[in-house]
């Protein structure tokens, strides 16, 4: 795919009637050829709208008109462009919990958390959360997690979470100003809900920081899941994190997290990891599938804001 449909494709197929903002500003992104030609110096994997849309606003650039991001870019691209080489989508939205959820809730407790691609660990965290499905409401206070679930009755308590610890190529630090100013650029601009759910989050996430290891998530994976307390059910889990890794690193990776005692909860696109046979999605919409240990359950929302169970 060029990145010109690239962009296209992140308007038509994410940004639509999510944010109108970046839909907007990516597809005029599509078709500036400026814009374009700088992108096109960077590696594959950096030309990813998130990551450039997520750098300007670090930077405190424009993005909600077309033409004044297009003149901040081009002026400003050895800041973009720096920055861009060294950052990552790491997009922590706590939201995802809330389609995580059902499954974790139904397991063998008490539950040993490891997460992959665990950026800040604000995802380590299902049990000090609250959560609203419909007029279904399960713990207290902030933040609150409301996710519309279909075909699934909401569970009735959250887990009980004995361990929790992240691996990331580049983890975060929920204490580092810098570091959450990052996580913040990187939530859609009419998105003032997510970002207060941020904050909320990460306040929580400080108070006690997960362990969280830089690591790759196939070598380092079994070791740290060795650290995991006897008595607990290992849950392996990650949600949006496998487009950035290779596809032969993928298959090595669910090879290894196949070995491991526990189970896996895997939250990804369909074309990032295929199933044999699935439903049609509900609509154009993008959707993760929700997997565990290989036998895909239900669609989901990017964000962690719908489920919808398999019949």
């Amino acid at each position: 795919m060029t990145t010109a449909a690239r962009y296209a494709e992140f308007a038509a197929r994410e940004a639509h009637g999510v944010s109108p903002t970046y839909e907007r500003l990516a597809r005029a992104v599509s078709h500036d050829e400026q814009v374009l030609a700088l992108l096109g110096t960077l590696p594959p994997n950096k030309r990813q709208p998130n990551l450039l849309f997520g750098v300007v606003r670090f930077l405190g650039g424009p993005v909600e008109d077309p033409a004044a991001f297009h003149d901040y870019t081009v002026e400003n691209w050895s800041a973009i462009e720096a920055e861009t080489r060294t950052r990552a989508t790491q997009t922590n939205e706590a939201g995802r919990c809330a389609v995580l959820l059902p499954v974790l809730a139904a397991l063998p407790q008490p539950l040993a958390l490891l997460e992959v691609g665990a950026s800040a660990g604000l995802c380590l965290y299902p049990d000090r959360y609250a959560y609203r499905y419909g007029d279904h409401t399960i713990g207290s206070g902030e933040p609150v997690l409301e996710c519309v679930a279909t075909g699934v009755a909401p569970p009735t308590s959250v887990p009980d979470v004995v361990w929790r610890a992240g691996l990331d190529l580049n983890p975060l630090d929920v204490t580092d100003s810098a570091d959450v100013a990052w996580l913040d650029a990187l939530i859609w601009p009419e998105h003032a809900h997510r970002r207060a759910r941020l904050r909320a989050a990460a306040a929580i996430a400080a108070t006690e920081p997960p362990l969280l290891m830089r690591g790759d998530l196939v070598d380092d994976l079994p070791a740290l899941a060795a650290q995991a307390p006897t008595g607990a059910t290992l849950v392996v889990f990650h949600t949006s994190v496998m487009y950035q890794v290779s596809t032969p690193r993928r298959e090595a990776f669910a090879e290894v997290v196949r070995g491991l005692p526990g189970h896996w909860i895997a939250n990804e696109a369909p074309d990032v990891l295929p199933y044999d046979a699935l439903p049609n999605p509900p609509d154009a919409a993008l959707y993760n599938v929700l997997a565990l240990d290989g036998t895909p359950l239900a669609w989901t929302r990017m964000h962690g804001q719908e489920i919808i169970w398999f019949a």
